[in-house]
């Protein structure tokens, strides 16, 4: 074996090692930021090993490099509220990418596919077409150019499943004869219109499952891709991308009581019928910030639940301010977070980082829900669906099943939100109708500081 090569080949081992180390460091907020670098210095080294292959058109590599560039830094630099769709975009991107070296391998080799090179190169295409405008769909809807409600109509999922089946039967031709090339351009158009015909049925609601299920679509592809192009790192790099996406949407589909084919064909997230005219007829409490801020002030043990309210507003500094200033106080202040509050998995774990929380403050579910008995306020932030006790007791609700924040435990529950109006899944909260609730109607951001300047003027308890 030549020295080049050997220098590869060891660059892609520890890249591999890297990208393997990176997933398991960034399972923990505490190592998070290491798991990153990781992932950074393993992709550096990969990108290094791969330039240094003989035979490269360099010139066409340095313009990818400066389209990517120019396209990429911008998207680095959105608003935490917006790294959702950002993140769609990028699965986006990434399986357009796997697409088109697909197409350009079968249509330069076409004449020399082995049965099993084809098969490969045809899940490639295939989960790389459909992922490319799925995640198109998933980040426009995030972005709200697009309907989030479900789209549907009858037959829908007879439809969808017709054009995957279509899909197939051409792949499994394609694999009988690779040399019927009149075929490829259906291999790659059937899956993009199926691609957009999955998503939208899909509710806002069940996008942060979606993102996932699309990062495993365009993780898989990636694989799929190494075996054509016989790159072990390919494979390696590919086949984590496509199982932690798979894992994390199983989490996420758990966390929510609901199946795979439940999300992809459920229509989650219609407004229900009566549900306006059920709000109409019942009453809520309301009160100011100086009144939420002397309740505060008060306690003794706060839980806040951040939403995807909190994100939109950008409003977790003002958060971390409130936190400062009730902790000095003496008020144990712990931050509940539900695995599928927000746009994406992880959303609030990462806005309440970069605010400074400390890691230890930050609850998942099962641990804040044996603590909302002995909690004195909860203060809901713009976290709708995930508090909604009709989860528990509505057996007619949608989202009847699914693991909740039990917030309606707690002493008095405070709700940050600018309307009445439902959030992601369509549906009306009773809890804003509780007896101990008061609603804090106004903008997360705008309404906390006016809590923070109360506390700021108000005395300790």
């Amino acid at each position: 074996m030549e020295l080049n090569t050997t220098v590869i080949q060891i660059t892609y081992l520890v890249a591999s090692a890297l990208f393997i180390l990176s997933l398991k460091w960034m399972s923990s907020p505490a190592t998070a930021r290491r798991g990153l670098f990781a992932g950074e210095i393993g992709m550096v080294l990969a990108i290094g090993g791969t330039l240094l292959h003989h035979g490269l058109t360099y010139r066409w590599i340095a313009i990818g490099l400066v389209l990517g560039t120019i396209i990429g830094v911008p998207l680095g630099k959105v608003a935490m509220t917006a790294v959702p769709q950002r993140t769609a975009l990028s699965h986006a991107f990434g399986a357009l990418c796997v697409t088109l070296v697909g197409t350009a391998h079968y249509y330069l080799e076409s004449s020399h596919l082995s049965k099993f090179t084809m098969s490969v190169l045809a899940a490639e295409v295939i989960l790389g077409s459909l992922t490319f405008t799925g995640s198109l769909m998933a980040a426009g809807k995030l972005q709200e150019v697009l309907p989030q409600r479900p789209i549907t109509y009858r037959g829908q999922n007879f439809v969808n499943l017709g054009l995957l089946g279509i899909s197939i039967v051409i792949a499994v031709l394609l694999v009988m004869d690779p040399s019927k090339m009149s075929l490829f351009p259906l291999l790659i158009a059937i899956p993009l219109v199926f691609g957009v015909m999955m998503i939208i049925p899909i509710g806002g609601a069940d996008m942060p499952t979606v993102i996932s299920l699309l990062n495993s679509y365009a993780g898989l592809s990636a694989a799929a891709m190494g075996f054509v192009l016989d790159s072990k790192l390919l494979i390696v790099a590919g086949a984590l991308d496509g199982s932690s996406g798979f894992i994390l949407s199983v989490i996420m589909s758990k966390a929510m009581n609901r199946s795979f084919t439940n999300v992809l064909f459920g229509a989650f997230g219609q407004v229900q019928a009566g549900t306006a005219a059920a709000t109409e007829e019942r009453t809520v409490r309301s009160a100011t910030a100086e009144e939420a801020a002397g309740i505060l002030a008060a306690a003794n043990k706060v839980v806040v639940v951040p939403g995807y309210g909190m994100a939109v507003a950008q409003a977790q500094h003002k958060v971390r301010e409130m936190y400062d200033i009730l902790t000095k106080r003496g008020v144990d202040v712990s931050f509940a977070i539900h695995p599928v509050a927000g746009r994406m998995p992880g959303h609030m774990n990462v806005l309440l980082a970069e605010a400074d929380i400390p890691y230890d403050k930050l609850k998942e579910m099962d641990d804040a829900n044996g603590d909302f008995a002995q909690t004195d306020v909860a203060l809901v932030i713009g976290a709708n669906d995930v508090t909604n006790p009709a989860a528990r007791t509505d057996q007619s609700s949608p989202i009847y099943g699914m693991p909740i924040l039990d917030v309606d435990k707690a002493r008095t529950v405070m709700v940050i939100k600018r309307s009445m109006s439902p959030g992601f899944a369509g549906i009306d909260n009773p809890l804003y109708y509780n007896d101990k609730t008061l609603m804090l109607f106004g903008d997360a951001k705008g309404f906390v500081g006016d809590i923070v300047r109360e506390l700021s003027g108000g005395h300790g308890h």
